[in-house]
């Protein structure tokens, strides 16, 4: 027989395991500082005056609680009301506070209005620059703040519109309040154009406008429709596209009237997105709301344009930023983790993958950095307005269209913690997936990109141009130009189908050639040389981590990575 003692189970451990070979969480750092590549954009497109500010926002950007706030505006997301207790209309969205002091930060740092109310050389460069970062802390909200700062070259084609509001749109003061204008500060705009049958067909809108008195450009008219989506509904005033006796025109529709009443803005239901969480997007119908007529009647495309070419402009920023989030996270989790006898930043096939992700983040932010030139210089400067209005199609296609790629290739980096919900991962891919398709797919892009060079056939010549300031500097760059200039000299303008069949492989080769003439131009050798070898060369594999042998990993991570 056994003795009790034989049966004692042994002593309950405290813990199983030691934790060993984890990275951990970055933060503390500055943003500004540790990105070489975006220090250098900036100087160098006219931005050098607002170094010492953008450092100290970079410094801000790293604390661990300001990237705190980006999580939990994600992980708390919008919530509708769309009446009160009492039964009152009142269409009222709540956020977390996480996204009112995101969204009180932009806007105090001057994300929505600084090049308008400090029109300096380079205004546009400091601005897109404290974007970059600020988007990589959180994108939802970036949303609002775009569209508030891309409203105001439409908003101001109407004086007497733009004197109602615009000192209020221009103010660094947030205020969320659901509330009439005349009790704010502070406003932001949103905007409405597409509808359910039409989506990009903006020209398919069914919703109508009707003078209230007479008609006419300052004009009232009374809005009776929908809008398949509607960002930010709790913006005060909507740039709003809807049918007029005479065509498709523009309105600027506020939540509130004049005279304080709730305007006939109804919102139906909130998004269920599976990216950009944090941003209320709606379903809206107009029951009679009233708005501005802004321009002409039958020129509302024309009208907001200028609106829709910068929140295009700051897609390309987002989507860069999130490629820098990623990257910087990946970076400083390879230097700590170990597998299979040695540092993930240091084996062979890692720092190809590594070193590639990197030269698409460089290449990406300096056609970012360059086009926020041609915006500070386009009224002063034909060939800039030819790049703003060409090159930004070009860009806002290939930025966004290969950030999904870059977002699923860190993910695979980390492993099997890159795809939990508590890490950054999740979120940038989900977000990586949205500029893509807002404010113009890939294919309206190309066909954009289209339509400019056979309305303006300038704007191709000085697309051109621009890249060919890089000739002699890489012999694969001067054969690509020089492919590229046969193709557009071959196009003939009758045959539209197969122009159009072909356009994203011709738009495909304007950007890379583009990024690669910058590189080229300003970047290292190192940088340069692996850029085009692996875009333009013979293998153009397109996953990352297919640099070719002799690409010089070490000096392109060196770079990448300044903390």
């Amino acid at each position: 027989m056994k003795s009790g003692n034989e049966f004692r189970q042994a002593p309950i451990q405290g813990e199983t395991h030691t934790v060993s070979n984890v990275a951990t969480e970055l933060c503390d750092y500055n943003l500004y500082a540790a990105d070489t590549a975006l220090q250098e954009a900036v100087h160098r497109e006219g931005g050098q005056w607002g170094d010492a500010d953008l450092r100290r926002f970079g410094n801000r950007c790293g604390q661990a609680r300001y990237i705190e706030l980006g999580h939990l505006a994600n992980k708390y997301t919008p919530e509708l009301d769309t009446h009160d207790r009492f039964g009152n209309r009142v269409d009222l969205v709540r956020y977390h506070d996480a996204y009112h002091t995101l969204m009180q930060s932009a806007l105090e740092e001057g994300l929505h209005s600084s090049p308008w109310t400090d029109p300096a050389a380079g205004a546009h460069v400091v601005r897109a620059g404290k974007s970059f970062m600020q988007s990589q802390i959180e994108a939802g909200h970036g949303c609002p703040v775009t569209m508030t700062f891309a409203s105001i070259p439409s908003i101001r084609q109407q004086p007497e519109v733009a004197a109602m509001f615009e000192d209020k749109i221009l103010a660094r003061h947030y205020d969320p309040r659901n509330v009439p204008i005349d009790d704010k500060l502070g406003i932001t705009v949103g905007m409405g154009m597409t509808e359910k049958q039409g989506g990009s067909d903006v020209r398919a809108n069914t919703t109508q406008a009707h003078p209230i008195a007479q008609a006419g450009p300052g004009q009232l008219y009374s809005l009776v429709g929908h809008k398949w989506f509607l960002s930010a509904p709790m913006c005060d005033l909507f740039l709003v596209l809807a049918q007029t006796g005479q065509g498709l025109s523009c309105f600027a529709v506020s939540r509130w009237l004049p005279d304080g009443s709730k305007n006939a803005l109804n919102v139906i239901r909130l998004k269920d997105k599976m990216g950009n969480r944090s941003n209320a997007s709606s379903e809206v119908e107009f029951r009679g709301a009233q708005g501005w007529l802004i321009g002409e009647e039958g020129r509302g495309v024309p009208t907001i344009i200028e609106m829709v070419s910068l929140t295009r402009f700051d897609c390309m920023v987002g989507s860069a930023a999130l490629m820098r989030a990623g990257l910087a996270n990946v970076m400083h989790h390879c230097r700590q983790r170990s597998a299979f006898g040695a540092k993930l930043i240091d084996q062979p096939l890692m720092k190809n993958v590594l070193a590639d992700l990197s030269l698409e983040h460089e290449a990406s932010i300096a056609f970012c950095m360059r086009m926020a030139r041609a915006l500070d210089q386009k009224d002063q400067d034909e060939h800039e307005a030819n790049l703003a209005r060409l090159a930004t199609a070009v860009g806002k296609y290939w930025i966004c269209k290969r950030g999904p790629q870059h977002s699923y290739e860190l993910m695979e980096c980390v492993g099997g913690s890159g795809v939990m919900e508590n890490s950054l991962y999740p979120r940038l891919f989900r977000e990586s997936v949205i500029n893509p398709i807002w404010e113009g797919s890939g294919n309206v892009q190309c066909l954009d990109v289209l339509r400019a060079i056979g309305k303006t056939p300038a704007v191709l010549r000085s697309f051109m141009a621009e890249i060919g300031r890089a000739k002699g500097g890489n012999r694969l760059l001067d054969h690509a130009m020089a492919e590229l200039g046969k193709q557009f000299a071959a196009i003939k303008p009758s045959d539209a189908h197969s122009l159009q069949f072909q356009a994203r492989t011709l738009v495909d080769q304007m950007a890379v050639a583009f990024e690669a003439a910058l590189l080229v131009q300003h970047a290292p050798h190192a940088v340069a040389d692996a850029f085009c070898a692996s875009r333009l060369g013979a293998q153009q594999v397109h996953n990352y981590g297919a640099l070719p042998a002799g690409a010089d990993v070490d000096a392109i991570l060196a770079r990448a990575w300044q903390i």
